[in-house]
């Protein structure tokens, strides 16, 4: 999956319009950021790249390339 897919999956799963998300973009200026679009990272996370992320590595991202940083290089360009 490449970087821009899973971001489109991503806004799918937030309802925010396509675009939203770009890597430089901080999650504070993200209409819809919070506890519940957290959890959605976690399990579109496991289900498409497989990989396992805690809150607790959320919590500490601030921007989305942060967040894509948590895919440990999963996805392609």
């Amino acid at each position: 999956m490449t970087t821009s897919e899973f971001l489109r999956e991503f806004e799918t799963q937030l309802e925010v319009p396509p675009g939203t998300l770009m890597e430089r973009k901080a999650l504070a200026d993200v209409d819809g950021w919070d506890s519940m679009a957290a959890v959605l990272f976690i399990a579109l996370a496991d289900e498409k790249i497989g990989v396992s992320i805690s809150g607790n590595q959320i919590a500490g991202a601030k921007t989305v390339a942060e967040l894509l940083s948590l895919l440990g290089g999963r996805l392609t360009a």
